[in-house]
């Protein structure tokens, strides 16, 4: 089949960056319009809470994101990387077969971890979490970790058999309109923060249950049910683990860069510090809105190049989408960093205006790890694990130093000074 394929090469590599980037720009606009519901739920999350509350309430939810690590196993790159070449091989029972070993791995760990929180929680309190709120809450939003983790499974799952415009109503529309919905049952009820995790909690399930049950009606569609045989499965166990695990490491940048910070912060200055830090990271975020828009499809249509041996395609795919990024990301910038101080009081009230610091120096650090592109991404789907395992753990390592070393000091404002270091040196 491959070589058949060779005289169209060309033709077939542009084909599949303009449909790529097409989808990722409807990617885009659904981003901006989740930012709008996102940017609500946080404002109105931030202003109506205390600070002791909120800091809680971020710390347990950092803590939800190291258990979704923890259980994902680097699994959900499996989707995006090697469904697509086997769905191009036309080889089924191995796309079968790392389907159900994905899903099935990650719902066994999520309910072994969801379990060990519920035994454990008494002997957490006041050794590991020195904050009951925080562990009260985070005995309720650890479920979230394995919600979490199958929703990112089956938004790959998705960019790999689907249209965009599904991923962009399921994750776009309807994710942060649930979430709008409880931060606003929240306010007008004059309720706590424990009704915030569990309207998150809740939030979460419905927004799986829904996507689950869409994604089934696609594959259907496509007569893929058809095609599953489970006498003919293949497992490529050792296949998959020789991608993912290594790239585990980029798990451990991720963990330490956004779970390390709030556990030095909690056991150093309090829930308080955690605010200080956490209210304004999500704005500062958005300067890479662009680039995980344009991530998810970005994947599979350099892995579909890769299984066609077509480099020169994966290399204008890579430099076409790191254009985009760097000029569609920089107004944000703009926003978040000259203007940090306004914006910081405007959406988080005078409380909050000490944090105008902390996100200008995240602003740039985010705003340079999105113009320097997909380099991470491409890179995995190419193969060239060692190198990104090295720099992976390099990078992991640089940013628990820094942090040791400035939080101590200078709290939240040396957290954003690790932060931003960390991510600058890891994409140089």
């Amino acid at each position: 089949v491959i070589p058949a394929l060779d005289a169209d090469h060309p033709k077939s590599a542009a084909k599949s960056t303009r449909r790529q980037i097409r989808g990722s720009s409807l990617l885009l606009f659904g981003r901006l319009l989740s930012m709008v519901v996102n940017f609500m739920v946080q404002v109105l999350t931030v202003r109506y809470l205390t600070k002791d509350d909120y800091g809680a309430f971020a710390y347990a939810l950092s803590m939800v994101a190291l258990g979704e690590t923890v259980i994902t196993l680097g699994l959900d790159r499996a989707v995006t990387r090697f469904v697509p070449i086997y769905h191009e091989k036309e080889d089924y029972p191995k796309l079968f077969g790392t389907l159900l070993m994905v899903y099935g791995t990650i719902i066994a760990l999520g309910l072994i971890l969801v379990l060990t929180m519920v035994a454990a929680e008494g002997a957490i309190a006041g050794t590991l979490i020195e904050d009951k709120r925080a562990v009260e809450l985070l005995a309720i939003l650890i479920a979230l970790a394995p919600v979490q983790a199958l929703d990112n499974v089956l938004n790959g799952t998705f960019a790999v058999f689907s249209k965009p415009s599904a991923i962009f109503f399921r994750k776009y529309v309807l994710a942060p309109g649930l979430k709008l919905l409880v931060v606003v049952a929240l306010v007008m009820s004059n309720a706590s923060v424990i009704f915030l995790a569990i309207g998150y909690l809740g939030a979460g399930m419905l927004g799986v249950g829904i996507f689950a049950a869409v994604l089934l009606r696609v594959l259907r569609e496509q007569g893929l049910p058809q095609l599953f045989d489970r006498h003919a499965l293949q497992f490529p166990l050792r296949e998959v683990l020789a991608f993912t695990v290594p790239l585990l490491a980029s798990d451990l940048v991720y963990v330490v860069m956004n779970t390390m910070d709030a556990v030095l912060l909690e056991r150093s200055g309090g829930t308080v510090d955690v605010a200080a830090f956490r209210a304004v990271q999500p704005t500062a975020k958005l300067n890479q809105m662009v680039l995980a828009s344009f991530a998810l499809l970005f994947t599979p249509a350099a892995a579909r190049l890769f299984a066609r041996e077509d480099k020169k395609g994966i290399n204008d795919l890579y430099w076409q989408n790191a254009a985009w990024v760097a000029i569609a990301s920089f107004p944000i910038f703009a926003a978040t960093f000259s203007l940090a101080r306004p914006v910081t009081v405007l959406l988080y009230s005078q409380r909050y205006e000490q944090s105008a610091i902390i996100m200008a120096m995240l602003s740039l650090g985010y705003y340079f790890n999105a113009a320097t592109g997909q380099n991470g991404l491409t890179l995995k789907v190419v193969g060239r694990l060692r190198y990104i395992v090295s720099v992976d753990i390099l990078a992991a390592v640089v940013n628990l130093a820094l942090n040791l070393l400035l939080i101590p000091r200078y709290g939240a404002l040396g957290a954003a000074v690790g932060t931003m270091t960390t991510l600058i040196l890891f994409n140089i």
